[in-house]
């Protein structure tokens, strides 16, 4: 594709990588971008919804004019897939923190991870986790976490379409997940656990759709560099 191409709009399809965040992901596209096709400094670029460091998988890139449908694609569903620990859990929901409690897991088998699936289908309440980068009174609640401080977190509304089950090997449990925006697939690891009458967080997690568009469409940004022919 041409300079012209990018400025009038693209969705590029990238499959971030494993402790990458998603601003770095933006940024390397963008300087290969820069660098290899010349294209402005300024050139409008962002992404359609934000991927923790600690998950892979699908991360849509807009460009150009294209980047006026960013909100559109926030919007739309998403699936996952990942792994929860059961028995424990973390400050952060996820392996960015180190375990603080462990539960019982000797009353748990399939039947009972089963039920409690049903119990999460459709609306529900859900809280964010405290290491989240929404805000409370102006201060992202990470930094708050991180500070020792205590804060009240308001629940909020959210759609699980589908949840499967698809392992069990305790205390692992592979599931796959569509939902819809603003739902925390860490805060659905714990609140599982809970409502299993034990503890549970997420120690992988892989963003395999936004809406139509599939990870197995996406490309690596390294390779999506390397793939920008540079124009004379």
């Amino acid at each position: 594709m041409t300079t012209e191409d990018f400025q009038t709009g693209q969705i590029i399809l990238i499959d971030k990588p494993l402790h990458w965040t998603s601003f770095q992901a933006v940024n390397k596209l963008k300087w290969a971008l820069i660098t290899k096709l010349g294209l402005p400094k300024k050139f409008k670029i962002g992404h359609a919804g934000t991927l923790d460091p600690l998950a892979t998988g699908l991360l849509l890139v807009c460009t150009g004019k294209f980047t006026k449908r960013i909100t559109e694609l926030q919007g739309q569903a998403k699936e996952y897939t990942g792994t929860f620990y059961i028995g424990a859990t973390t400050p952060s929901y996820d392996l960015e923190t180190e375990i603080d409690q462990t539960f019982p897991t000797e009353h748990i088998d399939e039947a009972l991870i089963q039920e409690t699936v049903k119990q999460f289908l459709g609306e529900i309440d859900q809280k964010p986790p405290i290491y989240s980068a929404i805000k409370k009174d102006g201060v992202r609640l990470y930094e708050h976490a991180r500070a020792g401080e205590t804060v009240e977190i308001a629940t909020r509304k959210t759609t699980v379409h589908e949840f499967e089950i698809t392992r069990i090997a305790l205390p692992e449990v592979d599931f796959r997940v569509v939902c819809s925006k603003g739902t925390y697939i860490r805060s659905l690891a714990f609140d599982f656990g809970k409502a299993m009458h034990s503890g549970s967080h997420l120690t992988a997690l892989r963003r395999t759709k936004i809406g139509d568009y599939n990870v197995t469409d996406g490309i690596d940004a390294e390779a999506f560099e390397q793939s920008l022919a540079p124009q004379l």
